[in-house]
């Protein structure tokens, strides 16, 4: 079983930047992990994925050169980089974990309970 808690959404300007951590406890060695977001009437959707190592990482089309996702496994933690940040981007995100394994995409069987990210216009 594996526990994931998010931190550091908020309230930010469009163009600004920020900082999502993943903290992980139990099992997740070897483990892809990733964040999702849901916007109010839409589907959750795979934002970034990374693969154990580091290594191998996927984006979404429309956050590539803006986000980057890493992984500090001796702190089991998961962090989404956002900067030049649009409206659009506002949503609530969600880290995820899969089973041991080296598929990046969904999908996920471990989720966190989601921190909000509201950007500004």
């Amino acid at each position: 079983q594996v526990q994931l808690v998010e931190s550091g959404g908020g309230l930010v300007q469009a163009g600004g930047s920020l900082t999502l951590s993943c903290a992980a406890s139990g099992r997740t060695t070897n483990c892809p992990m990733g964040w999702f977001r849901q916007a109010p009437g839409k589907e959750r959707e795979v934002v970034a994925a990374i693969s154990w190592t580091g290594r191998r990482t996927y984006y979404t089309d429309s956050v590539k050169g803006r986000f980057t996702i890493s992984r500090d496994n001796a702190k089991n933690t998961v962090y989404l980089q956002m900067s030049s940040l649009k409206s659009e981007d506002t949503a609530v995100y969600y880290c995820a974990a899969k089973r041991a394994g080296v598929v990046l995409t969904p999908p996920y069987d471990y989720w966190g309970q989601g921190t909000q990210v509201t950007v500004s216009s």
